[in-house]
């Protein structure tokens, strides 16, 4: 499967690792994973809110991290897989 990681990225000065680990996790079991805590810092967070959503069209699932639920972007992933009925993992 291709997997998009969601979770908590503003406030969290852990989020690499926490990112990290679930993306190496995740390749050693065989799936393709997009890493949204890989792109580049400094752009409107709306325009990474895009991004995300369009790497979420081209996953099979989605794999939401640890407090996903107090991250607004997060939510709002999630939202939307439900929308476009892809399947929703958690750690």
């Amino acid at each position: 499967m291709t997997i998009f990681l969601s979770g908590p990225i503003t406030g969290n000065k852990a989020y690499k690792r926490q990112f990290k680990a679930a993306e190496e996790k995740l390749i050693a079991q065989g799936h393709a994973v997009l890493n949204p805590a890989t792109l580049p810092e400094g752009m409107e967070y709306e325009h990474y809110m895009h991004i995300c959503i369009s790497m979420i069209d081209v996953c099979d699932a989605v794999y939401q991290l640890r407090g996903w639920q107090k991250s607004l972007g997060a939510q709002r992933e999630y939202g939307y897989a439900l929308g476009k009925d892809k399947i929703i993992l958690e750690a």
